[in-house]
């Protein structure tokens, strides 16, 4: 059974960090792209990083570029994301994702949703 299981999540001041996250079981880690999503209030879900299976190269949202990195071990099955300089309009629920069996990145951000599997959602909430 496919699991994620975010971490890290919380309250930070604006100009703060927060590393996230995410252990996996049940499935073959290193052959899947990994994805960050995240859920702000009032706006639908977004796109936010993504790594590709040997974790060479790594891919932002234009918001979040220069300030969150995205990182991977695959000896762990787990992949991580580092936010500095955390504004008040990153507040969100975070989620995890596997990358889904025949979608591309370009459909990832086209469709946040054409992921495999979520994780539950971690909160981060960045007070001004």
């Amino acid at each position: 059974q496919v699991q994620l299981v975010e971490s890290g999540g919380g309250l930070v001041q604006s100009g703060g960090s927060r590393r996230l996250s995410c252990d996996t079981t049940g499935f073959t880690f290193s052959d899947y792209w990994m994805y960050w999503l995240r859920h702000a209030p009032g706006k639908g879900l977004e796109w936010v990083s993504a790594i590709n299976r040997d974790g060479r190269a790594t891919y932002y949202t234009a918001a979040v570029k220069g300030r969150f990195t995205i990182s991977r071990d695959n000896g762990k099955n787990a992949f991580y994301l580092q936010m500095n300089n955390l504004q008040p309009n990153d507040t969100a629920v975070y989620y995890c994702a596997s990358g889904g069996d025949g979608y591309t990145l370009v459909q990832v951000l086209i469709s946040p949703t054409n992921v495999g599997s979520f994780g539950q959602g971690t909160q981060v909430t960045v007070q001004s």
